[in-house]
């Protein structure tokens, strides 16, 4: 996808609201028709199975994307059983290690940033549980550090990535990128990723539910 720069044309003189908003809402509208379905759809079976095992799921971002993975851990956790909470017994098992400031900054002044994630899993993680990062460069160097910490514990490794997909493009199970080199367009269109699989987790789940 061509690259979209928000201040391009806006150099000498401030763009108009409308054709700044026209022009910005086309760019997100093309950068979602770029999205493949098909990794939506690998990605989303990899969370449903681990509803269906019991294995825990831990996400994980910096910025924005540590405020993405607080937010879908909670909807995993709550949005996906729907509102009848006592219709069923099994939770999804899921947690933003983005969370719990005490330990980040700990490892952080301690030992390293980049084993702020990474040391959480050691001491969490399961064979078969799921690490989700979250990143729109796909090269912080806690993600990679907590991708291949995870994968030395047994884990299944998926992202949601940005820009070209960086260094954890290759070093992923599966991915969903957004292809845009712009952090805006990217987070946007990671925030959409967590609804539409909030969305079809929550009728898988229902549906389950009601053939039991």
């Amino acid at each position: 996808m061509e690259n979209f720069n928000p201040i391009d044309g806006a150099k000498t003189m401030l763009q108009p609201a409308r054709e700044f908003s026209e022009r910005y809402l086309k760019a997100a509208a093309d950068c979602l028709k770029q999205l493949s379905a098909g990794d939506i759809a690998k990605v989303s079976r990899v969370l449903l199975d681990a509803y269906e095992r019991g294995a825990q799921v831990f996400i994980i971002g910096n910025g924005g994307s540590a405020a993405l993975a607080s937010h879908f851990a909670c909807d995993l956790a709550k949005t996906v059983l729907g509102k009848n909470i006592e219709s069923t017994s099994k939770r999804f098992r899921a947690i933003s290690l983005c969370d719990n400031v005490a330990v980040m900054t700990a490892w952080a002044n301690d030992v390293a940033y980049e084993r702020i994630f990474s040391e959480q899993l050691k001491a969490l993680a399961q064979p078969g549980d799921v690490l989700l990062v979250i990143t729109g460069s796909g090269n912080s160097p806690n993600v990679l550090e907590a991708v291949r910490m995870a994968k030395s514990l047994g884990l299944h490794t998926i992202g949601w990535l940005g820009f070209d997909g960086g260094k954890a493009r290759a070093q992923l199970d599966d991915y969903i990128l957004v292809p845009v080199h712009d952090y805006g367009l990217v987070e946007a269109g990671h925030d959409v990723l967590a609804h539409l699989i909030t969305a079809w987790l929550m009728a898988a789940v229902a549906a389950e539910r009601k053939a039991a």
